[in-house]
C-alpha cells in the first residue's frame, strides 16, 4: 500500500483516479492546485505523485521542476498526466518527470504506470 498524491483540478478525473488507485490498495490524497500540492508534499511527502500538467496557480511542469530540484523531494516519483503527446516533449525537457500518462487514459494503464514508478523507487 502506497500513499499517492493526486494533483488535479478536475473533480471527475480525480474521482476516477481515486477509484482506480484505491481499488489497488493505495491511499490517495488530493491537491487541487500547484501551490497547495507543494505545501502538502513539504509537510507530508507521498510515495508517488500523479500530477496534471495543466493546473491553476502553479502549472504542473513548474511543480515537477521544483520537486525534482529540491534534495528533500527529488526522489519522489512523479507521473505527469498530459492531454497530448506533444506536451510530453516540452514538459520532459523542462521538468523531468519519471513517467507520463496521456489523457484520456485507460484505467489499467494508469494503475500500472503508477505502480511501475513506485517499484523504481
Amino acid at each position: 500500500m502506497a500513499r499517492v498524491l493526486v494533483i488535479d483540478d478536475e473533480p471527475d478525473v480525480v474521482r476516477l483516479i481515486v477509484k482506480v488507485l484505491s481499488g489497488r490498495g493505495h491511499v490517495v490524497q488530493i491537491a487541487r492546485d500547484g501551490a497547495s500540492a507543494l505545501a502538502r508534499v513539504e509537510h507530508e511527502p507521498p510515495d508517488v505523485i500523479l500530477l496534471d500538467s495543466d493546473l491553476p496557480k502553479i502549472d504542473g511542469a513548474e511543480v515537477c521542476r521544483r520537486l525534482k530540484t529540491d534534495h528533500t523531494t527529488s526522489d519522489i516519483p512523479i507521473v505527469m498526466m498530459t492531454s497530448s503527446y506533444i506536451d510530453i516533449y516540452d514538459v520532459n525537457a523542462e521538468a523531468g518527470p519519471d513517467a507520463f500518462v496521456v489523457r484520456p487514459f485507460v484505467r489499467e494503464v494508469l494503475a500500472n504506470v503508477v505502480e511501475r514508478a513506485l517499484f523504481k523507487r
